[in-house]
């Protein structure tokens, strides 16, 4: 009895730091299972266990994996689509392809990879998609197995209670629903969206080059018609034409064969530049992939009052700058032809020698910082990345090979071919996802073995006597449901499933009903922007307000549940 006590006792704490603390649900789930481990109540090598757990396993690969997905010219596809159309039809295949990409990756590393596309979508300010994004990802997430970490930590615990592993189209059937429903009642909701479009040219610190191919689309055609006046976040500053400077070109300027344009932008115009066809980016013959890095010169840098080309900037660091910024000035000339001052600020774009030797390059760069974004694979490298990715779903489906192999391989060969760098999976390693799920298979463990989770379960039941076997599973995903709007989706599996678990015991009934309760209502987040880590992402890219996320998010909340509750017992019954 008393180890019920000190286990409901963990149990509240944690609701009650997430609730009312600033504290990552990382730190408090690690701090109740340490907790646990100092009182005796679980061994150390229970603990290992749940930290080398096989879907755990598989959703870090997942999110490795994505670390290639996102460099992929399919990326690229659904940015140019999102430019096309009115508001409701690129909602419909923002949608769609969000949904079908998250279905097979992890719905987070999708919006992750998505946002820097549409903030370059040349036709709808950010704010108008971003939040459809999220709820796509969202539905998209709950179309197979593998389509958010949640159905994993779940298929976790239901491995841990000694039931069968949840197939991988297990949640597929209502799934399919949920997207059908949520995307037609997301398109006219889309337009009660607010509209937060800044496209102040202060903003646009770097300076960008790139050339007109001679077979390109856009020779004999006018600024205007090639609607290279309209990129949001990027500014068309000069023209260079044999040798002659251009400056201030109008929209009926008709470009030729091998123009040089340059342009005004921030970090990701770069990789709008490599989506327009017919642009060759500066230095382009050294982009597959690469992530950028950020370097500030120094005052004692040897380079200082150069070129490029008279530093010899590429042969000596082996890297390529594909964009410079001098504070807030507006700079002049090709890129190769600007000479350099301290204080510059260099995109780069790093060779194996520049990572290799970068703490040699302290003289020269007082600060050289990882970004986030990187270029664009070649088409032979999107493709070949895009058919090793289905033939490791596809080798998983057919019982070929577990899905953790493949995987595992998989990542071995991006690394063995450069498409990957040890340093980006370090960077998108998931260590808070690896603390939560660890300690929360703890905990429920805890939850079962001490007896409190049917002890709860019988309490549900007799709260809602008379309601029957349907009452309780409604129970469950509404608590399920309130728990991911407040203190994250994660962290309401983990302790929402031993209580729906312990219900279907208590009723004698199959659990599955139960246990999809718990997977489709840890998704259900849509009227907060802290429940889900897709919302989070976009709250603050969007500026947003929280209105804004329960204007759109309760209709969407509502057709979503009602999806649910009437089709559980449809494919799961009692």
């Amino acid at each position: 009895m008393w180890e019920q006590g000190l286990v409901l006792a963990i149990l509240l704490g944690i609701i009650t730091c997430l609730l009312v603390t600033r504290l990552k649900p990382s730190y408090v789930f690690a701090g109740a299972a340490f907790l646990a481990f100092m009182a005796g109540m679980i061994e150390l090598n229970t603990i290992a266990a749940n930290f080398t757990n096989s879907s755990l396993l598989t959703l870090i690969l997942l999110i490795l994996a994505s670390c290639a997905l996102e460099k992929t010219l399919l990326i690229s596809w659904v940015s140019r689509s999102l430019s096309k159309g009115h508001l409701g039809s690129v909602i419909a295949k923002l949608s769609v392809s969000t949904a079908l990409l998250s279905s097979f990756t992890n719905n987070t590393a999708v919006v992750v990879s998505l946002i820097s596309a549409i903030k370059r979508n040349q036709q709808h300010a950010p704010s108008k998609l971003l939040i459809p994004l999220s709820y796509a990802a969202i539905f998209g997430g709950t179309l197979t197995l593998i389509g958010t970490s949640t159905n994993l930590i779940i298929n976790s615990f239901v491995e841990d209670a000694g039931l069968p592993s949840l197939n991988f189209f297990t949640p597929t059937a209502i799934g399919l629903a949920i997207l059908v429903g949520g995307v037609l009642v997301l398109i006219p909701l889309s337009y009660l969206l607010p509209n937060y479009d800044d496209q102040n040219q202060e903003d646009l610190p770097y300076f960008l080059e790139s050339r007109v191919e001679p077979n390109s689309n856009l020779v004999g055609r006018t600024i205007s018609e090639n609607n290279l006046r309209a990129l949001r976040k990027l500014f068309l500053a000069e023209v260079i034409r044999d040798g002659v400077s251009m400056p201030s070109v109008g929209p009926d300027f008709v470009l030729k064969a091998n123009d040089r344009l340059l342009f005004c932008g921030d970090v990701e115009s770069v990789a709008t530049l490599q989506e327009i066809p017919g642009l060759t980016l500066f230095g382009h013959q050294h982009l597959n992939g690469q992530n950028f890095v950020e370097a500030v010169i120094s005052s004692s840098a040897t380079i200082c009052r150069k070129t490029l080309k008279e530093s010899r900037f590429r042969d000596r660091f082996d890297a390529v700058v594909v964009a410079i910024r001098r504070g807030h000035e507006r700079l002049e000339g090709g890129l190769g032809n600007i000479t350099l001052a301290a204080g510059d600020t260099l995109i780069l774009v790093p060779g194996k020698r520049f990572e290799a030797e970068r703490r040699a390059h302290r003289k020269e760069f007082m600060l050289v910082n990882d970004l986030d974004s990187g270029v664009r694979l070649d088409a032979h490298k999107s493709s070949l990345v895009l058919l090793g990715f289905a033939l490791v779903i596809g080798g998983s489906l057919l019982g070929l090979l577990p899905i953790i192999k493949g995987l595992a391989v998989y990542i071995l060969a991006l690394l063995t071919f450069g498409v990957i760098q040890v340093s980006e999976l370090r960077r998108r390693f998931p260590v808070d996802i690896v603390v939560i799920v660890g300690s929360a298979l703890s905990i429920a463990q805890l939850m079962i073995s001490s007896g409190l989770s049917v002890r709860m379960g019988n309490m549900f039941i007799e709260t809602f006597n008379g309601s029957g076997v349907f009452g309780a599973l409604v129970a469950t995903y509404i608590i399920t449901l309130v728990l991911t709007e407040l203190v994250t989706n994660n962290a309401a599996a983990a302790l929402c499933f031993p209580i729906g678990y312990s219900m279907a015991v208590a009723y004698g009934v199959e659990p599955m009903p139960f246990i999809m309760a718990v997977l489709f209502g840890a998704s259900a987040s849509f009227i907060s922007p802290y429940g889900y880590q897709t919302n989070l992402l976009v709250y603050s890219i969007g500026n947003y307000k929280l209105t804004d996320y329960v204007r759109i998010g309760v209709p969407i909340s509502i057709v979503y549940s009602l999806l649910v509750l009437t089709l559980i017992p449809v494919f799961f019954p009692f």
